[in-house]
Order: structure tokens, then sequence, then C-alpha cells
């Protein structure tokens, strides 16, 4: 059985925005609005802005990994002004409501936008009952409890800062009495440590004691609330003796009669947000959204070795059919979900050129109309799609980016369908301003045609959808949107009249004629039929080395020389960086010279720092050979002998490490490094393990149709009996073979599935509710009985 050790969790996140519909409208009219979305207070994407509609179509998607723990996702509908930005209104869905939509589209009704509803982090309180001596007259015994603020963690940040303190309130009694007391406010920093103490004297009551003192079982029926706060107002502090409290960052809420006061309480609480108010009358308008949220509990490899036998062996099965792989591609929903980890478990195990040979043999005797071949959605079509998205990346930005930028940096204006003109445009300028832009009259306009294959599966997404395929960053307005769908018109219309030899194939727009007239010459035809002839050439002899680096990311971040001793200089400085597949190099500015370029091979770790070294969250530290810190560390690495073993987390201040409290600056990590990517693989980074454990997830999702498929072989081949017609979807060719690998299928997800629930059933064991990591409050600590099932 797998320790809790062996497993880890991946998780990964899919959310397509659709459109919005009955937005109401301001006195100036229509809005231009824009969407983002959230992982709590984080923001991960956001979309271009739609102008001037209540009924907004954005067609936008954000696909990646989540890297850290979550509560809640939100989608938030903004309006765009010129000189700010306002919440029209959100989509919030805790994390343990993702199952209920998960890859079907919703219709979300809009809500208000509250800042007391949007809270993150958590804090850890102690509570302790006790007795004492009082020497008042007529009282000989009283009970006090303490209340102890220790430390919150991952607190949300207001406009850039974080001063958090915490109010500690006690209320009893049917008028609701109330005592306050609060800390000391802690400056810039998310993770503060309070450490403060708090008493309330509960006092019995006789009958000649005050009406303030109050009875000890009055109190027992209280409530206690900690509420956390951000001091983000100097004249309040200063001029209004704190009248304002700032910013409300979450509360606690804690019934007295639910603790043993017998014990010292102590635990952590997931802060919460507020009751909202009244809901408005007002309805906001909807969104539509489809998401797709996944847990992956990947086990360590030997747990997958039958299955990944079974799936390697799909190369050698006749008839191709009947192997694992396609039956996989054949039961799912979507061959999509199947194309992408078995595209990358056979290229990471060297098997993916035979089985895709297979799969084309296969799909070429069964197609007629050689008009249709390779253009259908069959799992071929869709594993190749995603093996040049996984490795045809450097090629892509090599030919594409530097027109991508040129048509999203410089639009103008090329409409060539008269419906659509705007008044005072004129139609044939525009169709040789979009002649101009496809084939300028210069020798690399041969690179932008391919074959169709390639070209419509490849080159016309990336045009389409360039921010999908990392050839830019930021997202197009519908000008730019319609230009780059002109141009993919344009070119794909070009390689089918080549391949089909009928100048209108795939012509369906009677106003695209005039411009492929101007385009289509015989030169033009010419240079595409080389290309062809050039790429599809066995020999090579043409092949291109593409030194060109690959922007893989950009932007702005604060900037930390680790060991500077000249006294004056400003340590944290903001620059923009840029890492390529050959190098990181950060400058003072976007386009300006770099002032340090550091090779990918000389990086030696990426870890993260702890935040509290600097009260910064997310900050990581760049580990390079010149850091006189690293010549004493073991540098062992099973794919780069230059790699480090240990590394220190924390930054050294004030004479000693933060991690560790060593003195010495040169003293050896503390912390192992985590695992790293080759230098070489830096492009193809594949968890083969993960692959498998998508794979078996989609069998088991989809048992039913396993036994389906094998209660048709079964009717064909193994039974005796009346012969029953197999259902429509269900493509059998051999059944005696088909039978038996679906037999082979279900005993290695039965299994694996096994192994799951018992690695489940150990981790509720081990889970101590009230924990660091399992605070109270925390819904998802409720989620991994049902994670397997529902996702």
């Amino acid at each position: 059985m797998a320790g809790v050790a062996d497993v880890r969790v991946e998780e990964s996140l899919r959310v397509k925005i659709g459109e919005a519909k009955n937005l109401a409208a301001t006195s100036a009219g229509p809005r231009n609005t824009f969407c983002a979305v959230r992982l709590d207070s984080e923001e991960i994407y956001r979309t271009a802005v739609i102008e001037k509609s209540l009924s907004p179509f954005f067609g936008e998607e954000f696909a990646g990994e989540i890297p850290k723990k979550f509560r809640t996702l939100s989608v938030l509908l903004y309006e765009s002004g010129s000189k700010s930005e306002k919440v029209i209104g959100k989509v919030s869905l805790k994390k343990d409501e993702l199952y209920k939509f998960h890859q079907k589209e919703h219709w979300f009704p809009l809500s208000h936008a509250d800042a007391e509803t949007d809270v993150q982090g958590k804090v850890q309180l102690e509570v302790r009952f006790g007795e004492y001596l009082n020497t008042e007259q007529d009282i000989f015994s009283s009970h006090r409890m303490a209340v102890k603020v220790v430390e919150c963690s991952d607190l949300m940040v207001v406009n850039g800062a974080c001063n958090p303190y915490a109010v500690v309130t006690l209320s009893w009694g049917k008028l609701k009495h109330k005592e306050v007391k609060r800390t000391a406010v802690r400056k810039k920093t998310i993770c503060p440590q309070f450490d403060e103490v708090f008493c309330f004297d509960l006092n019995n009551k006789g009958q000649n004691h005050d009406r303030n003192i109050y009875s000890f079982d009055d109190i027992y029926a209280g409530e206690l609330s900690v509420s956390l706060w951000h001091d983000d107002s100097k004249v309040s502090r200063e001029v209004l003796g704190n009248m304002f409290r700032g910013s409300f960052l979450g509360e606690v809420k804690i019934m007295l009669r639910d603790l043993d006061l017998s014990t010292v309480h102590r635990a952590w609480y997931c802060l919460q947000a507020r009751e909202p108010n009244k809901p408005s009358p007002q309805e906001l308008g909807s969104i539509r959204l489809k998401i797709s949220y996944t847990a992956d509990y990947v086990f360590s490899s030997h747990y997958y070795e039958d299955l990944r036998t079974l799936l390697l062996a799909s190369t050698d099965v006749e008839p191709i059919s009947s192997s694992a792989a396609f039956i996989l591609g054949d039961i799912v929903d979507s061959q999509q979900q199947a194309a992408q980890p078995l595209v990358r478990l056979f290229l990471h195990c060297e098997k993916l050129v035979p089985f895709l040979q297979a799969l084309a043999a296969q799909e070429m005797s069964q197609t007629g109309d050689p008009n249709t071949l390779f253009r259908g959605n069959s799992l071929l079509s869709k594993m190749i799609d995603e093996l040049m998205k996984l490795v045809g990346l450097p090629y892509l930005h090599d030919t594409l980016k530097t027109f991508i930028d040129d048509v999203c940096d410089d639009p103008k204006p090329c409409e060539i369908d008269p419906t659509r003109l705007k008044e005072g445009e004129n139609l044939r300028e525009h169709e040789e301003e979009v002649s101009a832009k496809h084939y300028p009259d210069n020798s690399n306009v041969r690179y932008h045609a391919v074959t169709s294959f390639i070209f419509l599966r490849f080159f016309a997404p990336a045009i389409l959808g360039p921010k999908l395929f990392e050839l830019r960053s930021d997202s197009q307005d519908l000008a730019v949107q319609r230009a780059l769908t002109l141009i993919s018109k344009a070119i794909t219309t070009l390689v089918n009249i080549i391949s089909s030899k009928t100048v209108n194939f795939g012509l369906k727009e009677e106003y695209m004629v005039p411009l492929l007239d101007s385009v289509s010459t015989a030169t033009t035809m010419d240079s595409i039929r080389m290309f062809l002839d050039i790429i599809s050439s066995a020999t090579g002899a043409y092949a291109k080395n593409i030194e060109a680096p690959i922007v893989l990311k950009e932007g702005l971040m604060i900037k930390r020389a680790q060991g500077r001793k000249r006294l004056g200089l400003k340590n944290f400085k903001k620059r923009y960086f840029s890492l390529t597949n050959q190098y990181l190099a950060y400058s003072k500015a976007k386009g300006e010279k770099p002032l340090c370029v550091i090779p990918i091979e000389d990086i030696l770790a990426v870890e993260r720092l702890h935040e509290d070294s600097f009260k910064m969250k997310y900050m990581f530290q760049v580990v390079q050979q010149q850091r006189a810190l690293l010549d004493l560390l073991t540098k062992v690495c099973k794919t780069n002998k230059n790699r480090l073993k240990v590394f220190h987390p924390g930054a050294f201040i004030n004479g000693h490490w933060l991690c560790c409290k060593s003195v010495d600056a040169n003293a050896p990590g503390c912390s192992p490094v985590t695992g790293g990517l080759p230098v070489t693989e830096i492009q193809v980074d594949i968890d083969p393990d993960r692959e498998l454990e998508k794979i078996h997830s989609l069998f088991l999702a989809h048992m039913d149709k396993l036994d389906a498929l094998q209660e048709a072989c079964g009717c064909q081949a193994v039974y005796a009996g009346v012969l029953e017609e197999p259902r429509a979807s269900m493509r059998v060719e051999d059944p005696q073979s088909c039978f038996q690998t679906v037999n082979e299928i279900q005993k290695c997800v039965i299994s694996l599935e096994q192994e799951h629930k018992q690695y489940l059933r150990m981790v509720q064991r081990s889970t101590v509710i009230g924990s660091r990591d399992a605070p109270i409050g925390d819904e998802t600590c409720g989620m991994l009985a049902g994670a397997k099932t529902a996702l």
C-alpha cells in the first residue's frame, strides 16, 4: 500500500468563458466589458475587452496547473473605463462545488461583488478556561477565559499592502453584551505573528453584584469572534482614534458550548466571509462558463507497471482497433481527452511513431475519398494535433511570431466582407492591405503555407488563437481577431487549391474570390508546391536549425540582489524579466538592453523563498554557481551533474540564515532541492506517471462503456446463442482480441482503484482537523472521499 509521502496530488483547471447576457445599460449606453478569473484573491487570467455590448461574447479559455491550495474560484465581469475598472458582478464557486459543473456548460447568475465576501487565509487560536481566587467581598472564586491569537497565514493583500491586526469579541446574553479587545498592528506581512493573550473574567453572579457582572452560564452560551482587519488609514489611527477599522480580511466565530472546558483548545481556523447583505432586487445578468477541475492522485511508477505495459503493447496489436490505446479513444466523450496523455506517454517511451503509423494505416484503409483523408476528428488526428503542440513550438514561433506581432501591434483595416464594412471604409483598399499582409514580394512567402494537414491542425489554430500557442501574451481586440480570421481563411484556401486541384475547393464566401484571384498567381502556386516538396523530402537536406530563442514567459517582477554590501543602494528594484528556452534575462523596461543574462545551463536551482524572509509573497530564488555559499554544496543530480542537492529557502539577513539560523554565510543548504528538468527537455516536460493516472481516471469514468464493449464482443464471438448486433458506437473488428484487451484493461483499472481507496482511507485516518494543513472550516477536507468518483 502506498504511503502518504509516496502520492502527490496534481491539480489542473480549465475555464472556458463563453458569453454574458442581460447586462444592464448605463446612462451612456452599452458598456465595454472584460472578464477575469481568480483563485481566491489572485487574478490568473484576463480576457480581451469587448466594446459596447450588453451581450458580449468572449470565447476565451484558460487552462493551467494549480501550484497552490485554493478555496474559491471566481469569475468577475468588469466594466472597462478610460481611467478605472469597475466590477459589474461575479460568479464564485467553492472548491468542493466544482465537481457539480465538471466539463458542462452552465449559465451562472452574476452576484454583487462585496469586499467582505472575498476572504482567504487562516488563523491559529488558543482558548483555555481557568478558575482563580477573588479578593472581592462575597466572591470567593471566579472563572477566567484566556484567548490567545497566535498567528495568521496567507492573508489577503489590499491595494498592494497588508497591515493586519485582530479584534477579539466576546458576546453573551439575550441582549448580546459585548467585550472587545484588539491586538497591535503588524506591518507589511500576510503571515503575522501576534502571540497576544486576552483575558475575560467570568464572575459568578451574587445578589449584591453589579449588573455588569455576568454569570458563567451566560458566557458558556455565548460566542467568541476573532476578526482580522487591514489597517489602511493613517488618518483613522492618528486623528480619528481608530474610528474606522479598515478593510475586512475575514473572521472566525466559535460557540463556547462547543469547547471542552477541561482542556486547552488550540486549533487553526479558516477565515470566513461575513454574511452578505440583503440581495439587491436588481438582476445583474448572467454568464456562460464551462469549468473543468481535476485532481490527480499520482502514485509511484511501479503501481502503473501493468497499465503501462498494456498500453505500450498497442503498437503490436492486430488489428489496431483491439488495442488498449485505441479502445480508450473509442470510449471517451472527446478524443482530445485521450490524445493528450497517450501522446505524452508514448513519446516518453519512444513508441509514438510506430503507434501513429499503425493508426494511419488503419485510417487510410477505411477512407474512400482522398480529399477527406485525415480531416476528421479521429484519434490519429487528435494525437498529431497534440504532438505538434508539444514538439513544434520552436518552429511555430520561428515561422509565425514576427508575422503575428506585426498584425497585432500595427492593426490595419482589412475587412473584405461588404456586409461588415464600416462607414467610410473602402473595399478595394482593404483587399490590397490583406494581400500585402499575406504575401509580400519576397521569398519568405512560401513559409506561410504548409501541407493541408499540418496547416489546418497547427498553423491555422495558432493564427486564430496566438495566445493559446504562446505567440502572444495579451488578448486581441475584435479588429485584430477579424484580421487573423481573414488571414487564416486565405492561406487555408490556397493550400486546399493545391491539394485538390480545384480552384474553388473549400471556398464558401463569395467575398474571398477577389482576394484569391490576386494572390493565387502561378508564381505563388509554384512556390507553395516547392515548399511542399521540400518538407515532404525524407533526406532532411533542407532541415533548418532554429537558433532564435523562444520566449516562454515575460513580465515585471521585483528583484533583490543577494549579498550586496554597498551602503545606500536599493536592494529591491522593479525589472522586466524574460525567460526563453536559452536564458533568463532582465532589463529596466521592455525592449531595453538586458542588464543581466543568465544561460539556462548556469541555473543550478530555482526554489521558493520563505515569506518571512522579506515579508513578501511568491518570492523565489535563482541559484547560480558564482554564489560563494554554494562552493561547499554537494552537486548531485540524475540529469545534470552540476545540479545542487540542497539549498537555503530563507534569506541571509542580519548575520544569519532565517531558515536554519546558521551564522555562516557559506553554510551548506538546509533543504533538499526539488525535482528539476533537463535543459534539453525544457520544451517537452513529461511526467509519465501522471499521464498514466489520467488514463486510469478516463478508463474508470467509462467503465460502463467498457462493460458494453465486452458484452458486444461476447455476443459476437464468445458466448453461444443468438448473436446480437453491437451498439452503433462500438466498432468491433476482431471480437476475440478486443474481448481479451478489455478484460485486461478492467483488471488494471480495478487493481489501481483499490490502491486509491486504501490511500484515501489512510489520509482520512491521519488527517487532524484543526491542524495547519486541515484547518477547521476548510471545506476541501471533506473532498478526499469523493475526489476520485466525482472528478
